[in-house]
């Protein structure tokens, strides 16, 4: 995605994959700048670590408690979460005054909870498995957890099914305006059952592109070609 971005605009960089172990992380990141890079897309499990060495870190990184992006300028790590923006961006309409349904309390529910209470949805409600997971996640961002899934204007699926067995209780629940998937795929059981309601279906990789452009766009200093970044991506 992001080599298929540098390559339209014409610039002369590489994205590459660098699996590290946790505990080469640290030393890892901090040698990258004098290595010629200028950031780093960071994944599972390295996200609370990246926050934890940055020296400058993003709203976003600290609400959330963890960073997806860091960038090498002038000696200078800093950290950033555009889980969150760019939630937001491939929601396309504004969540002001809607009513929203987070399914899950990790990582990617803590961004998206975080994100629409920012965004100024009229309420944030989240659910989960485990109650005292949702609980803890609705009172760090002032939403609240609810016992069973309830109808919302906004519906975002940031659990794991769709990546593993399991079902969601969605039976008896009226189906959303706008419902998003984070698990990437258009064919998992959310988003059928999203489909099938009548709602305007978001998937993962539309997620997942929006928050690459974000990270590319603080790499580069330039607006990524969005269009490209999604073809690669699909493709």
């Amino acid at each position: 995605m992001h080599n298929a971005a540098f390559r339209e605009l014409g610039l002369d960089w590489r994205y590459v994959k660098l699996p590290v172990p946790p505990e080469l992380f640290e030393r890892t990141a901090r040698a990258l700048p004098g290595s010629g890079y200028r950031g780093a897309n960071v994944t599972i499990p390295h996200k609370l670590a990246a926050l934890a060495l940055a020296d400058s870190a993003s709203a976003a990184a600290r609400a959330v408690g963890a960073a997806n992006t860091l960038s090498f300028e002038n000696g200078v790590i800093d950290a950033d979460n555009t889980d969150a923006g760019g939630f937001l961006a491939a929601l396309g309409d504004s969540p002001s005054g809607r009513s929203a349904l987070v399914l899950g309390a990790g990582g990617a529910a803590r961004a998206v909870v975080w994100a629409l209470v920012e965004a100024g949805a009229a309420e944030v409600s989240v659910w989960n498995r485990t109650p005292e997971r949702a609980q803890e996640l609705a009172s760090a961002f002032g939403a609240r957890a609810v016992a069973r899934p309830e109808p919302a204007e906004i519906v975002v699926n940031a659990t794991s099914v769709g990546l593993h067995e399991g079902a969601l209780p969605l039976d008896e629940l009226a189906s959303p305006s706008v419902a998003v998937e984070l698990v990437y795929g258009s064919e998992t059981p959310f988003a059928n059952w999203a489909r099938d309601g009548g709602a305007r279906v978001v998937d993962g990789l539309e997620v997942l592109v929006r928050q690459g452009a974000l990270s590319f766009a603080r790499w580069t200093g330039i607006e990524p070609p969005l269009d490209v970044m999604r073809r690669a991506a699909r493709g």
